[in-house]
This record gives C-alpha cells, sequence and structure tokens, in this order.
C-alpha cells in the first residue's frame, strides 16, 4: 500500500514539475494550428529539415487541431519546441514549463503584425461602428481561444471597448483558424471574421481569387511577433544550438525561401519579456469585463478589480525597469 502510494506521489510530480536538463534522442517541434495541417507541414518542411541537420537530432513537426493540443502536449513532454502566437506562448510559459528564446521578424523588418476584421468585399459592412450597429444579424467568425491576433487582440480592442461579447452580442459566434475564417468570409459562410496580416497575405499567396474577395474593415494597434519557445528542462548545451540556429537563419537563398514560406524575415534573440504587453493586455480584457458584470456581489467585484490593478502596476514596473 506505502509503495503503491509513494510511486503515486512520485508520478505527480513528475508531471508538476520539468525533469532535469535532458537531451532529447528526437526532437517534436509544435506547430500551432493557423491554417490546414497540409499547408503548414508544407511551409514548415525546409526549415525543420535543416534543424534536424544541424543538431544532429531527428526533428519531427507535431501538429494539432486547436492552440490547445500544442500547449497541452509540452506540458506532457511531447513538444519540446513550438512556434506559438504570443496568447498561447503565455500559456505555455505559465503552465506548460515553456520559456520563450526567440522572436520572429515580420517580412518588411516590421516590429510585429496587426489583427484584421474582414467583411465580403459586397457587404454592406465597412467599418467596426457598422459591425457595432448590426451585431444581432452577423454571423462572426473569432479565432482560437489561445490565439492572439484571432481572440485576444480582437477581443479587447474591437469589442470590449465597444461593449460587445463575442459570444452573445452577435447572431452566431463561430471559431476557427485565420485561413478557415477568411474562407468563410469570401464563400459567405460568415459577415465578418478575424484575421491577421500575414495570414492574409499567404491567404492571398494560396489562394488569390478568393483573397479579393476579402475587405478589411478593422485593423488593431501593433502586436509584438510571434515567439518562439522551448522546454525550459531541455539541456542547456542543446538549448544553445536550437537558439544559434534560429537567430541565425536566412544566410542563404535556401533558407530565405523557407522563411518567405513561413510568412516571415528571419528570428532574433528573445526571453519571456516580450509576453509583458500581453500579460498586460489579458488583464485589461479581464478587468474590463468584471466591471461590466452586474451579477457579482460589488464587495467579490471591487476585491478582484483590485487584484488586477496590483498585478497591472506590477507589470507597469517590470516593464519601465526594462525600459530604462
Amino acid at each position: 500500500m506505502i509503495r503503491r502510494l509513494l510511486a503515486g506521489l512520485a508520478a505527480a510530480a513528475a508531471l508538476a514539475a520539468p525533469a532535469s536538463a535532458q537531451t532529447p534522442a528526437e526532437i517534436n517541434f509544435g506547430i500551432i494550428s493557423t491554417e490546414s495541417t497540409q499547408a503548414l507541414k508544407q511551409d514548415w518542411a525546409v526549415l525543420l529539415e535543416d534543424l534536424q541537420k544541424h543538431l544532429g537530432i531527428r526533428v519531427n513537426a507535431f501538429f494539432a487541431p486547436d492552440y490547445g493540443g500544442i500547449i497541452e502536449a509540452m506540458r506532457f513532454g511531447k513538444v519540446q519546441i513550438a512556434w506559438h502566437g504570443n496568447k498561447s506562448g503565455m500559456e505555455a510559459v505559465d503552465r506548460a514549463f515553456g520559456e520563450v528564446f526567440a522572436q520572429q521578424i515580420a517580412e518588411g523588418g516590421a516590429p510585429g503584425y496587426w489583427s484584421y476584421l474582414f467583411a465580403h468585399r459586397d457587404s454592406p459592412y465597412h467599418s467596426l461602428e457598422d459591425v457595432k450597429k448590426n451585431a444581432k444579424n452577423i454571423v462572426l467568425g473569432f479565432g482560437d481561444s489561445n490565439s492572439t491576433s484571432g481572440y485576444l487582440v480582437p477581443g479587447y480592442y474591437a469589442m470590449a471597448l465597444n461593449g460587445l461579447d463575442p459570444k452573445t452580442s452577435f447572431k452566431a459566434m463561430r471559431q476557427a483558424n485565420h485561413e478557415t475564417n477568411m474562407m468563410a468570409v469570401a464563400m459567405r459562410q460568415v459577415d465578418v471574421a478575424t484575421g491577421n496580416n500575414e495570414s492574409y497575405e499567404k491567404f492571398a499567396r494560396r489562394y488569390p481569387e478568393r483573397a479579393k474577395e476579402l475587405r478589411i474593415i478593422w485593423k488593431s494597434p501593433l502586436i509584438p511577433s510571434d515567439p518562439m519557445v522551448w522546454r525550459r528542462d531541455l539541456d542547456p548545451q542543446l538549448k544553445e544550438k536550437i537558439r544559434a540556429f534560429f537567430v541565425n537563419y536566412g544566410k542563404n537563398e535556401r533558407e530565405r525561401e523557407a522563411l518567405r514560406r513561413i510568412g516571415i524575415a528571419g528570428f532574433k534573440a528573445s526571453d519571456n519579456n516580450q509576453l509583458l504587453p500581453i500579460r498586460q493586455l489579458e488583464l485589461f480584457r479581464q478587468k474590463l469585463a468584471l466591471e461590466r458584470d452586474e451579477r457579482l456581489p460589488a464587495a467579490e467585484k471591487q476585491a478582484r478589480v483590485a487584484e488586477i490593478d496590483r498585478r497591472l502596476a506590477e507589470l507597469n514596473a517590470q516593464m519601465a525597469a526594462l525600459a530604462r
């Protein structure tokens, strides 16, 4: 009985914390589901082949039907490295033993990217104000709940700040990846949908006639470019080899073409601090939702808002220290 109890405690501890530094026999590279698996597999194939040669370890592409699947795979050690959005990267750092080690550089050298709202080119909706006025008649295509540009950013800037709730303000709300949402607008299956400029550019290359059916009706503030995340229990020497590969990738035409397939210009070194603005945004969104929730008792609402304000103050202090 005691042995079984001790074995159970050991197993629980193994799940609760990362193991000591390790060099795996092979690596699974997680790719978030912004498009179809087939399209993503083709786009990342050359880079992952080059990473395998650089490391001398087999590198496998790992896919899941949603962003949460990549986060959970990293949590349970089935994924060692992953491309994340900032929102899913934050979740991976907080609950999947993740650590940001690099950041994508957008095509053209932009410091980030933008979330969009799309409507059909023949739609009567030309602006966010039109969407707000006609919400009850609109079928909304929204992003994965762990997507930065498909969910978090438009959920705050386009929805919450305008008194809209994606789940209740519209005729219907459907969640899908960027490619599926854009295709749904082009085929008039939804009226308005979220996406971003990088996914739109790839969509236009892949489906030029469908892309002509789309109209951009809203553009967000700048979003920091996506993080690359590894499990923090990887061997330190292996980590350095991985980081060196990414920050130096793009030196010849083969590598530059591989980056173009992905839709980026390269990578630069980064760390968990790149997630601070996203943490701030998530807390602002939570605070706004709390302040508008009329069902909560006043004392509970006040206490929860005060806790968010405390956490925001800590974030502001961290960001100010980094800026100095």
